[in-house]
């Protein structure tokens, strides 16, 4: 019942946005559209005929059931997904050994509310999702598709075609394509339900999906409505050992944050800085030894909760024209959790008389202020402002600009609600022109709208307002419901709650739309002739795509620093594009049947495109399969790929966010001198506090191992372009039955790519060669902190590692794709099937500059390298059918061994190795291999019920703990790689499917 109470919530919802508020019927009527009201007097036979005749075949527009592709497609079949228990689409393709984890319900700090994948490691937005072999609405102004949209429900099969087709299906698709293909003819009724639950109790994730077909006026029509929900909840960091205690990647000891509690205090007191004591009475001067631990607070699986609608029509009219639909609708939201805020790494003007200062701490201020004893008195017990009751200026008010570092975890944690609606529709007509030739038309108009929704946050108006306190407790302003904040407190005296909600309770909200709107012609068939006995197949056709999408933010998530610890301001953007395609493709059968080959068939294809931001480009592919003898293929392909800068990389205004570094190069405690010292003060303003901190030695490290960068669009970005190649054999002998080896070499080496520099990049440009005259060196590469010389604090003057986007950048990868498929009988009762699917990757290197490093990620681990890409990795699974009625399986994923980045190790010194007060003997500079296995059983009740029984990472595997702050803030997290790694542990699942 509190699962349906849910989905009745989720249906009576309120906020719909215009682009929603009739979306429901909408999907509906349209999945109705292909049924008229008339009868038909064609046979069945040629309704079945007809269709039949639609096939969708990933990696080209030539529909031939019987092609031979030159590119090697990858399949994952519902009944996969059904053994592994599959909720999200992102969920399975994070686990393909030809792709590496994007950011999805792993991710926390970085998820924005979206999942995608990384086909190749070479970036999401490399990579092309389709459904149908259609363009599907994007989530934002990237053009990247959600995967939490796909209705998994209705999903026959996913194809995963890992190498150039942009030719085929235009712009993105370098890396490869992603094709969801749903379920054709559905006729019946479909229930599913399903509950997941990890060993230790949390993590539960709830589904169920309802799916109705039907075929009518004897098969020449079908239509199919499908509906989902699905409540997954949160795990958090603190509920797992190896989660619990932050701790250093450098150090091995307790990491953490130095906005901390008791607080942090950075600026005019003797020593420069130093921690509260624990009796909160005085600074202890030069130390910082009580870091904040935020692990417990973060989670390693995000609460996410959606509702959606698929539908389907289609009606044969005649064999030459059956119309056709389908709309997809989709709510969902994904919350995301991280540890409570607090005043962070700014300064602040705190007046010498404010009640909350301690008198120790306030004769530490006066000390570094240098006042005399005389005037730290009046300052102190002056009972005015800044003005005397007559409004003259008071001779005795101290103003303090200080930091005052302090963890309010009294306000709660800082959380951020993505909820995203979004629909996609598609309407089209297609039939026989001839015998041999087929038309295909077809509009697609979707659109997306995403909000985000952040509480838990101070805002810098209000926290500087409430720290001008006088004695007797209001606030200097007079500013209606202000009142004095105590970031000098000890925990649990943050001041009172008047206080903390005057600071903390305004929401924050930042919108996100986007639109998609195309038009698609094609003529497919053969020619009738052919120099074999197969005529030639061809395909032509033209394409136009829209694309629109913005970011609107209230005024303080635009204004940087107007947000204390939101990670930096989210400016509006504005952009749209549009693009129009003309493309073909051939496919000549040049020999059938010889005595020194079996066959040989030629594919050829071409594009061009004409983009109103890029320009014109024009791609073109030409491959090639010979079968040799029987049973034995070899095939290989060449392709000229492209891809033009998204909306995103266009438009989006230069902002200041984070990113992850341990150590910079210019912190304490040995100040440092020559050529260094120069580089240093070439990125500080002259004479500021910053600058003094640098020549003095007392720059701390990263504040939680987090810096600022600033990065932005480029209207002036081009296309870059792609070559991609493959060569491999295909081998499915005769002799043998049931078996079909593949073997595939890959190679895709993108220029002009649009790109920013590295984190490590950035560093290593200016410190490998500091001095004050290195043009690196200087402010407008690397900026810091005017107050504390350090590479953190506010965004508004603190822009830390500038990281320019330009065409400037070189990626490169190549490896070897192997895939095995078995299935025999092993008696008359007991059937075995056995499958394996892995890639091997040579080198994966990606240059943002000329004169930047060619930075080789494969099987290392840094902040440089994102997420985790290993040499070698696998999925096999074997299973054994026992009567046709039940199914025991097992499946194998491997994961080889990673190590830390040497450059790394160059730049920032090796990892820690050794006994680490809160585990033990470790080693952070190596993640050894890691083998996973799932445990499956299936039970065919009867011909209605279905039972799937599963148990994933059955020996409970933990994940290899490294530090938190080795990597990227997305994808190092707990200490370890959540998105690689397993952190639930062992869970088990149970789910049971009704068909009728």
């Amino acid at each position: 019942m509190a699962n349906l109470s849910r989905i009745r919530d989720w249906i009576n919802m309120r906020n719909y946005s215009n682009l929603k508020a009739s979306v429901a019927p909408m999907v509906l009527g349209l999945a109705m559209v292909s049924t008229p009201a008339f009868a038909q007097d064609q046979e069945v036979q040629e309704a079945d005929t007809s269709s039949s005749s639609v096939i969708v075949v990933t990696g080209s527009r030539i529909s031939n059931p019987n092609l031979e592709l030159s590119s090697p497609v990858g399949v994952v079949t519902s009944e996969e997904l059904e053994l592994r228990q599959t909720n999200t689409a992102e969920q399975f393709l994070r686990e393909l050994p030809s792709a590496i984890p994007s950011v999805g319900s792993a991710v926390n700090n970085g998820n924005g509310g979206s999942s995608f994948v990384n086909l190749r490691g070479i970036g999401s937005q490399r990579n092309l999702v389709l459904l149908d072999g259609r363009r599907f609405v994007p989530a934002d102004t990237t053009g990247r598709v959600d995967l939490n949209s796909i209705p998994l429900a209705v999903i026959e099969r996913t194809d995963v075609l890992t190498g150039g087709a942009t030719t085929t299906y235009g712009a993105d698709a370098i890396s490869g394509v992603v094709n969801f293909i749903t379920k054709r003819d559905f006729a019946g009724v479909e229930l599913n339900a399903s509950e997941q639950i990890t060993e230790q109790g949390d993590g539960n994730v709830f589904r169920t999906d309802l799916t109705i077909g039907a075929n009518f006026d004897d098969g020449r029509g079908n239509v199919v409505l499908s509906v989902g929900y699905q409540d997954q909840d949160p795990v958090f960091q603190g509920d797992r050992s190896f989660g619990e205690f932050n701790v250093g990647s450098f150090t091995g000891t307790a990491g953490g944050s130095s906005n901390a509690i008791p607080a942090v205090i950075v600026g005019p007191i003797p020593g420069g800085f130093g921690q509260i004591a624990p009796d909160g009475q005085t600074v202890l001067s030069g130390v910082f030894d009580r870091p904040f631990n935020f692990n417990p607070f973060n989670i390693f699986q995000t609460p996410f909760e959606r509702f959606n609608i698929f539908g389907s029509g289609r009606y044969e009219i005649n064999e030459n024209v059956e119309l056709y639909s389908q709309a997809a609708f989709s709510k969902q939201t994904v919350e995301t959790i991280i540890a409570p805020g607090g005043s962070f790494f700014n300064n602040y003007n705190i007046n010498l008389n404010n009640p909350t200062i301690p008198d120790g701490i306030a004769n530490q201020f006066c000390q570094g202020l240098g006042l005399t004893a005389a005037q730290c008195t009046a300052g102190r017990n002056t009972p005015f402002g800044p003005t005397l009751a007559d409004g003259s200026a008071n001779p005795d008010f101290v103003n303090i600009n200080t930091q005052v570092r302090r963890r309010t975890i009294e306000a709660g944690t800082r959380n951020s609600s993505y909820t995203s609606t979004l629909f996609n529709m598609v309407v089209g007509a297609r039939g026989d022109i001839t015998d041999n030739i087929r038309y295909d038309v077809s509009a697609t108009y979707g659109e997306s709208e995403r909000i985000q929704t952040q509480t838990g946050f101070a805002r810098r108006s209000r926290l500087d307002d409430s720290l001008y306190a006088l004695p007797d407790g209001t606030c200097i302003s007079g500013n209606a419901g202000c009142a004095p904040i105590n970031l000098f407190g000890l925990e649990g005296d943050l001041g009172s709650q008047a206080a903390i909600d005057y600071v903390f309770n305004l929401t924050q909200q930042v919108i996100t739309k986007t639109s998609i709107a195309t038009v698609n012609g094609s003529i497919t068939g053969d020619v009738g002739f052919g120099i074999s006995e197969t005529p030639i197949q061809f395909a032509v056709g033209g394409e136009y795509r829209s694309f629109t999408a913005s970011r609107v933010s209230d005024d303080a998530s635009k204004t940087p620093g107007a947000v204390v610890g939101a990670g930096g301001a989210a400016p509006d953007i504005f952009g749209e594009y549009d693009v129009y395609d003309a493309f073909g493709e051939l496919s000549i059968p040049v020999f059938e049947g010889e005595s020194f080959a079996e066959s040989l068939t030629i594919d050829l294809g071409a594009r061009y495109s004409d983009y109103s931001t890029a320009g014109t480009e024009f791609t073109w592919k030409a491959g090639g399969s010979w079968e040799v003898i029987p049973g034995l293929t070899f095939r290989g392909n060449y392709q000229r790929s492209s891809r033009a800068p998204n909306i995103g990389e266009l438009f989006a205004p230069v902002s200041t966010g984070l990113s992850n570094l341990a150590n910079d190069p210019c912190q304490g405690p040995v100040a440092p001198t020559g050529s260094l010292l120069a580089a240093c003060l070439a990125q500080v303003p002259a004479g500021s506090p910053g600058a003094a901190a640098v020549q003095n030695g007392t720059v701390l490290p990263p504040a939680a191992g987090q810096i600022n960068i600033t990065t932005g669009g480029n209207p002036n970005l081009s296309t870059e372009t792609a070559k991609t190649w493959t060569i491999g054999v295909a081998f499915q002998p005769d002799a043998i039955p049931g078996l079909a080896l593949t073997v595939d070499y890959f190679n895709i080496k993108v220029t002009d790519a649009v790109s920013s520099p590295t984190v490590g990049d950035a560093i290593a440009a200016c410190f490998n060669a500091p001095s004050g005259t290195n043009p690196f060196c200087g402010s407008d590469f690397i900026s810091r902190n005017p107050n504390t010389g350090g590479l953190d604090g506010d965004p508004s003057n603190t822009k830390g590692l500038v990281l320019a986007q330009s065409n400037l950048g070189t990626i490169a990868t190549d490896g070897i794709d192997v895939s095995l498929r078995y299935n025999t009988d092993l008696t008359d009762m007991i059937g075995l099937a056995l499958s394996f699917d892995g890639t091997w990757t040579n080198k994966n290197t990606f240059q943002a500059t000329p004169t930047a490093i060619d930075r080789d990620c494969v099987g290392f681990y840094s902040v440089n390298c994102g997420s985790p890409q290993s040499e070698f990795a696998f999925s096999q699974r074997t299973s054994l059918t026992f009567d046709e009625d039940f199914t025991l399986s097992l499946r194998w994923r491997y994961l080889s061994s990673l190590e830390q980045e040497p450059l790394d190790i160059a730049e920032n010194g090796p990892a820690f190795i050794g006994n680490s007060p809160l585990f033990g003997d470790v080693d952070f500079t190596q993640i050894p291999a890691e083998s996973y296995f799932d445990l499956s059983g299936q039970w065919d009740v009867s011909e209605n019920v279905l039972i799937t029984i599963t148990v994933q990472n059955l020996f409970d595997n933990q994940p290899a703990i490294v530090g938190s702050d080795i990597g990227s803030t997305s994808f190092n997290s707990g200490n370890v790689y959540p998105s690689s790694y397993d952190t639930l542990g062992r869970r088990y699942g149970a789910s049971v499917k009704f068909r009728f």
